[in-house]
């Protein structure tokens, strides 16, 4: 991180500047992070910016913080809520860990119990990020023929191109769950995972039954591009999907569901646009068979531990393959490394 411009987080109203300090790591190698407000200190945070109530004893506020997230505001042996506490003269209460809860703020005066919750989240915002995402929207394309079709396409690769380097069975995507994903997020409790279905529903209401006309979008599944600059070294090969009509449709369905989601707090924004793909063969499954999913659209990724396969010939071989015809009906709210019983990913809501 360039320490003359460090990343800026919007909260609450207001911008504030995170400063990397060293200091001793968790057991876990994770970073201690300290955050200043800009301009001014925090301790002059309005009292008002967030829901502080006045009692007996002085004021407090509630945070509603997923229980993973606790040992976070907690540091290493309490030194990051001890900090916090001194230099906002406040006390801090937190469940126990593994036990979904508020984190209760207290203090005597008001600027001090607001100072302390700005700060508390903005490390939240910065370690939510660090979180593997726990699910993502998707659209299921395992009908059985395009199923059949995938294990067709397998099976041709790997009789046309099995001595192309770094090409192998262990590439392929599981056929039942071959789909498209618009955005990944990070649900850490059954309070945001209701969050995140209430807004696929109310999303239902407010665009995409306009733009479906309440039908289903009929796609085409047909031809295979890849994801870096060089065909020889090739990390995400995937099906092209279109709209059989020619509009734009799908695509506007796609960027507004992320759209909305991100302006909710559920997403984070990481393109434009959504890349509309269907993930066929990734170098990531070769590590581990576990990992079906489109995990290019995470910047997770660590590349460095990827044996790339050329995919030169099968770009030319199969270009405009034909995986088969789709009726999209419904968009799920899909929960990584699970399944159901047609073998696709267990369903957490859908529209």
């Amino acid at each position: 991180m360039d320490v003359l411009r460090p990343p800026l987080i919007r909260i609450g109203g207001r911008v504030y500047r995170k400063n990397l300090i060293q200091e001793q790591p968790f057991p876990q190698e994770e970073e201690e992070e300290d955050f200043y407000a800009g301009p001014g200190d925090c301790a002059d945070e309005p009292g008002d910016a967030f829901a502080v109530e006045e009692t007996e004893r002085g004021f407090q506020c509630r945070v509603e913080v997923p229980s993973p997230l606790y040992k976070y505001i907690i540091g290493k042996k309490g030194e990051t809520k001890k900090r916090i506490e001194t230099e906002t003269r406040t006390s801090i209460s937190i469940p126990k860990p593994g036990v979904e809860g508020e984190i209760v703020i207290t203090g005597q005066q008001r600027s001090g119990v607001a100072s302390a919750r700005t700060r508390i989240e903005v490390l939240l915002d910065s370690f939510r990020k660090k979180q593997p995402f726990t699910h993502f929207l998707s659209f299921a394309l395992n009908l059985p023929h395009i199923q059949e079709s995938f294990l067709h396409f397998k099976e041709q690769v790997l009789e046309k191109c099995s001595k192309d380097h770094g090409v192998s069975s262990s590439l392929f995507q599981n056929p039942a769950k071959l789909h498209l994903t618009l955005g990944t997020l990070v649900l850490l409790n059954e309070r945001e995972i209701q969050k995140a279905c209430d807004l696929l529903q109310q999303c239902k209401e407010d665009f995409v039954d306009q733009i479906t006309g309440g039908q289903p979008l009929t796609v085409e599944v047909a031809g295979v591009e890849y994801m870096n600059d060089d065909p020889a070294m090739t990390d995400v090969l995937y099906a092209k999907v279109n709209m059989k009509d020619g509009s734009d449709r799908l695509q506007m369905v796609a960027d507004q569901l992320v759209e909305r989601f991100v302006a909710s707090g559920l997403m984070l924004k990481e393109w434009d646009r959504v890349k509309l793909h269907a993930t066929v063969m990734n170098t990531l499954f070769r590590k581990d068979p576990t990992e079906e999913r489109n995990n290019t659209m995470t910047g997770k990724s660590s590349f460095k531990e990827r044996e790339s396969f050329n995919g030169q010939n099968i770009l030319k071989l199969f270009e405009n393959f034909y995986f088969g015809e789709v009726q999209l009906d419904s968009v799920r709210l899909s929960q990584r490394f699970s399944s159901d019983a047609s073998g696709y990913y267990a369903t957490s809501g859908q529209l």
